[in-house]
């Protein structure tokens, strides 16, 4: 494997725990109509932009009343109420602090919009001011997750020299491509980071740890939490050594 030269963050699930936010609404949403969101759907919608992930939703319900132009409706409603709630997952600052200080390059590829990108995040500078702005939303590229474009254009925005889409680039771009770390929560944002030609570590919700039996779904690397990385693996500079106690 290529040595890391810059790093790719997902948001939700991964930087954030907005996941819990997501599925408690969502549920709260269903409950009337006698519905629930289990694990295993969600799966399937992590990482969707948001109109393609409430159209997966809604196929499991056919027989409900509810469309998902509504159900997008009333959760936002929900949910811009409780984004200010939402805290870095563990590991997230460490991580992020360690490459800054180390002049990596650090963006983010989400399916989320801007708007809720800060609605997300504006109280978390010590964390999103580290991206310097390098952040790509669902409407910053035509295709979502598991299409590569947003990981991509993460790329492009770091000054990257990767090409565009996944069909054939030349060597220089699959070269470039290569440098790069993604880190990715949903299944469809590990399948997007592949097709864009970069090294994937993926980093599942626990509560879908035992759907997945042990496939990585092609990811380099599974962990547990970001706490679980080593930098020097992916030839990043090691977290400082923590000294000893002494005598």
């Amino acid at each position: 494997m290529q040595p890391v030269e810059y790093v790719i963050f997902d948001m939700d699930g991964l930087l954030i725990d907005s996941e819990k936010i997501y599925t408690d609404v969502t549920n709260e949403i269903l409950l009337p109509y006698g519905k629930e969101m289990t694990m295993d759907i969600k799966a399937g919608l992590m990482g969707k932009p948001e109109k393609e992930a409430a159209k997966h939703l809604l196929s499991f319900f056919p027989d409900i009343d509810l469309t998902a132009d509504q159900y997008i409706l009333e959760r936002r409603q929900k949910e811009v109420l409780l984004w200010p709630n939402v805290s870095p997952l563990p590991g997230v600052l460490k991580l992020l602090q360690h490459l800054h200080d180390h002049s990596i390059p650090i963006a983010i590829g989400t399916g989320s919009k801007r708007v809720n990108v800060a609605r997300k995040t504006d109280h978390l500078p010590q964390m999103i001011n580290l991206f310097a702005g390098h952040i790509v939303c669902a409407e910053d590229v035509e295709r979502g997750k598991p299409c590569p474009d947003v990981f991509l254009a993460a790329a492009a925005r770091l000054g990257r020299r990767v090409g565009h889409g996944d069909g054939p680039v030349d060597e220089d771009a699959q070269l470039e491509r290569s440098k790069g770390l993604v880190f990715e929560d949903g299944i469809p944002g590990v399948q997007a980071g592949i097709r864009a030609g970069m090294q994937v570590i993926w980093v599942p919700d626990v509560r879908l740890t035992p759907l997945n039996d042990g496939n990585g779904h092609g990811a380099h690397e599974t962990l547990a939490s970001l706490e679980d990385f080593v930098p020097e693996k992916w030839g990043l500079p090691p977290y400082p050594k923590v000294p000893g106690p002494t005598a």
